[in-house]
C-alpha cells in the first residue's frame, strides 16, 4: 500500500515539474548535431515524428513543455565557454535549460509540429532582430552637443509615435510593418493589435518592444524605411496606409503611393490586380507628429 501511494505521489509530482526541449528544426542543424555520438537520432523525419509524439504524451499527462530552438553552434560556444564536453547528454540539456529563459521558445499547447516548427523559426527571427537593433542603438552613444542619449530619445519618440498610431487608426484589427533598409542589413518588425472589448488595442509586449526598437533605429540614423497599417473590421473594407520614413519622423504616403506599392510585383515590376474589398487610403492626421506642441526625441 506505501509503495502505491509512493507511485501515485511520483506521478503527481512530474504534473507539477515543466520541462523544455530543444528543437532542431531543419536538416542541417540536425546532421551538426550527429557528430556527437552520443545524439543516436540518424534521421532528420523520424527525429521530429519521435518529437511530436512525446509532447503529445506529455500534454495527456498534464505536463507543460516548453519548446526552445536549438542551435549547435550555439551549444558548441556554451561549451567552449564553460569547459564541457559537448558529447555529453547531460550537458545538451544543461545548455536547454538555460534556452528557457534566454533564447527563443513556445509553449507546446496540442499545435502540430508543423505549425510549431514555423512559429519558432518566427520567434528566433524576431528575438534576433530586436537584439541586433538595439545593439546597434546602443552603439549612437550621446549627443556632442547636448550628451543627451540618442538611442533612447529615438526610442522614446517611436513610443511616442506608435501610441498615436494605435490612437488614431479606425476601428478594427491592426497590422503593422516597419521596415529600415539604410542598416548594414534590412530589418523587418511586425505588431499585431487587436481591439478590446472597451476600445484599448491589445498587443504582445515582445512584439511591441522589437517594433519600437527598430523604429526608434530608422529615426536615429535617418534610414530609408517606411511603416503600414492594415485594419480589419467586420462589416467594413480592409483599409491599408502609411508612411515612409523622413528625419526623426514620419512622412504620410499618399493613397496613390499605397496602391502602387501593394499593386506592384517586387521583382518583375509589372502591375498586379488590387485585392478585392480593400481600401487604399492616406493614413489619419498624427497630431504633434505635424508640428502641434512639443514632442519626445532628440532636436538637434
Amino acid at each position: 500500500m506505501a509503495h502505491t501511494d509512493h507511485q501515485t505521489m511520483r506521478r503527481v509530482l512530474r504534473r507539477e515539474i515543466a520541462g523544455t526541449i530543444g528543437l532542431l528544426t531543419d536538416e542541417h542543424d540536425f546532421r551538426a548535431m550527429r557528430r556527437y555520438r552520443s545524439f543516436t537520432f540518424d534521421d532528420h523525419a523520424t527525429y521530429l515524428r519521435q518529437v511530436e509524439d512525446l509532447l503529445k504524451t506529455r500534454a495527456l499527462q498534464g505536463i507543460h513543455t516548453t519548446v526552445a530552438l536549438f542551435d549547435p553552434q550555439e551549444y558548441a560556444e556554451y561549451c567552449a565557454a564553460k569547459d564541457l564536453d559537448p558529447d555529453v547528454a547531460a550537458h545538451r540539456t544543461r545548455f536547454t535549460a538555460e534556452l528557457a529563459t534566454t533564447g527563443p521558445t513556445l509553449p507546446y499547447e496540442g499545435q502540430p509540429l508543423a505549425d510549431l516548427v514555423p512559429a519558432l523559426v518566427d520567434e528566433a527571427v524576431r528575438q534576433a532582430t530586436w537584439e541586433y537593433a538595439a545593439t546597434l542603438l546602443a552603439r549612437l552613444g550621446a549627443c556632442a552637443t547636448c550628451g543627451e542619449d540618442l538611442g533612447r530619445a529615438a526610442f522614446a519618440r517611436a513610443s511616442d509615435l506608435l501610441v498615436r498610431i494605435l490612437d488614431t487608426a479606425p476601428p478594427g484589427n491592426r497590422h503593422l510593418v516597419c521596415s529600415v533598409t539604410g542598416t548594414p542589413e534590412t530589418l523587418v518588425a511586425v505588431l499585431h493589435a487587436d481591439r478590446t472589448a472597451n476600445g484599448t488595442p491589445a498587443f504582445d509586449e515582445a512584439e511591441a518592444l522589437e517594433f519600437t526598437t527598430v523604429l526608434a533605429l530608422g529615426l536615429a540614423t535617418r534610414s530609408p524605411g517606411g511603416l503600414v497599417m492594415r485594419t480589419t473590421a467586420q462589416g467594413a473594407p480592409d483599409r491599408i496606409y502609411g508612411w515612409r520614413l523622413r528625419g526623426d519622423g514620419l512622412e504620410p504616403l499618399t493613397a496613390g503611393e499605397v496602391f502602387d506599392a501593394y499593386c506592384t510585383d517586387v521583382e518583375s515590376g509589372d502591375l498586379i490586380s488590387p485585392e478585392s474589398g480593400v481600401d487604399y487610403s492616406e493614413p489619419p492626421h498624427l497630431g504633434q507628429e505635424e508640428g502641434e506642441g512639443p514632442r519626445p526625441g532628440h532636436h538637434h
